[in-house]
């Protein structure tokens, strides 16, 4: 019994460190939030990869515009009301979408594509890229794009984020072979959990200390705080001098 057991414990070890190794190069997204105005930094060895792959997380540090980004992976009542904050304010977004959302909140995805805004990829599924095949990576953003096409008759998309922020080069590489550029981000918050109420001074607080030139916000719709502080989180930023631009206009830069 006692060899049995330890040939069962031998055999997990190896097990787990075959599955270890082989996930070894998986890269989280992650910095130390923004303050005083400043720039994130994210050491010269991942803007390295990042420009070889021209995927881009901020932009001119020079340039007081900002670059408004928003994460839907299933819908919980709050978009109509973000949508309606970026009409008024005429402010431009991006919306990394699911496949699941496409097909179970189409209105309101036929809305943002009808108000100018871009739709970016965020997958159909929401798997871990970096455990996927370049085969399996491609068959995840064209499953995507076939049912934005069915839905708001957009032909294809060109930007990409990695659900869960989870990346490594072998993504960063077919993204850019297959003419999907990655989208990162310099600003970001705690603001994922539907069910969790924080307030919308929160979330506007961690929008406002972090504000920096050239920033690419991070959010997520499934958050009533979101809802809540954009209207005034818009105003004050102008307030303040910054504009808001699209991904396309920092990529013509």
């Amino acid at each position: 019994m006692k060899k049995t057991i330890g040939l069962a414990v031998s055999i997990t070890i190896i097990l787990f460190s075959i599955v270890s190794f082989a996930f070894a190069d998986e890269l989280h997204w992650g910095f130390k939030k923004a303050s005083g105005g400043a720039q994130i930094e994210i050491g010269s060895e991942l803007e390295n990869m990042l420009t070889k792959y021209d995927a881009i997380y901020r932009g001119d540090p020079e340039s007081k515009t900002i670059y408004l980004t928003f994460d839907n992976g299933y819908e919980n009542g709050f978009t109509e009301r973000i949508l309606d904050a970026l009409k008024e304010e005429d402010v431009p977004a991006t919306f990394f979408l699911t496949g699941h959302y496409v097909t179970s909140a189409s209105d309101l995805v036929k809305r943002m594509v009808k108000d100018g805004h871009i739709i970016g990829n965020h997958s159909d599924k929401h798997p871990n890229m970096a455990r996927l095949s370049e085969e399996q990576m491609v068959t995840e953003w064209k499953n995507f794009d076939k049912k934005l096409k069915e839905v708001a008759g957009v032909e294809r998309t060109y930007y990409t984020r990695p659900p869960e922020g989870v990346y490594n080069e072998a993504v960063l590489a077919a993204g850019l072979k297959h003419e999907y550029r990655h989208i990162f981000w310099s600003i970001a918050f705690k603001d994922w959990e539907k069910d969790v109420r924080r307030g919308g001074d929160y979330a506007y607080n961690e929008l406002m200390k972090q504000l920096h030139p050239g920033a690419i916000i991070l959010m997520h719709t499934v958050a009533e705080d979101n809802a809540d502080a954009i209207p005034k989180f818009i105003k004050d930023a102008k307030a303040q001098g910054y504009t808001f631009g699209s991904l396309d206009d920092l990529y013509k830069k």
